[in-house]
């Protein structure tokens, strides 16, 4: 009998382990797939919360899970360099903006460890940044800039296209001097186009 569960078993693990094989061969990203695979439920661990965050805010929730993968790594308990916390990074000055507006009498920075509390911060900074720059052709660049970057090098990133109101999102990607806010914005609008074809978060 003994000797038969442990066939089973290794049965089981060897076709556990083909078909993860094949996933991550078949996947248009392969790398990620093998993390996916790997993360052990890291990467799908909150896209319930995410579902109900980014319909709540009006945003794209796989715009919203690629900004947790490129923020925190799916991190719950990640601290930036910075001071910025959680899922999301969010920083003090946007939770503390965060709080204000939905009047969080009891918010203290370390609340942002807690998945909820950082997701509705997050997405809220988010579709409030969206809404900022709706008028532009291409609100996204906008608005993943000034969540990288912060509002003040957004606007001066503007001024220095010497186009005004009139900058698109080519201007200001032409302007940006921080490598690593471009590559910021081309890494997550990647990962949400692939979110986005592969029709699941």
């Amino acid at each position: 009998m003994f000797r038969f569960l442990r066939k089973l078993v290794l049965v089981l693990a060897l076709a556990a382990s083909a078909a993860a094989g094949l996933l991550i061969w078949f996947s248009p990203d392969p790398l990620y797939a093998a993390q996916e695979v790997f993360s052990f439920g890291r990467y799908s661990k909150y896209n319930a919360l995410i579902l109900e965050m980014a319909q709540k805010h009006k945003v794209d929730p796989a715009l919203v899970k690629a900004m947790i993968w490129r923020e925190s790594g799916f991190h719950q308990n990640k601290l930036g360099s910075k001071g910025e916390r959680g899922l999301m990074q969010v920083g003090e000055a946007a939770a503390k903006d965060w709080a204000t507006a939905e009047k969080l009498e009891t918010f203290v920075p370390t609340d942002l460890f807690d998945a909820r509390n950082n997701l509705e911060a997050g997405t809220w900074y988010l579709r409030r940044a969206l809404t900022r720059w709706k008028g532009k052709d291409r609100p996204l660049a906008f608005a993943l800039a000034e969540y990288n970057a912060g509002r003040t090098r957004v606007d001066r990133w503007i001024a220095a296209t010497n186009m005004g109101d009139q900058a698109n999102a080519d201007d200001l990607l032409g302007a940006i001097d921080y490598p690593s806010t471009r590559r910021y914005i081309d890494d997550v609008t990647r990962r949400m186009d692939f979110y986005r074809n592969r029709g699941r978060l």
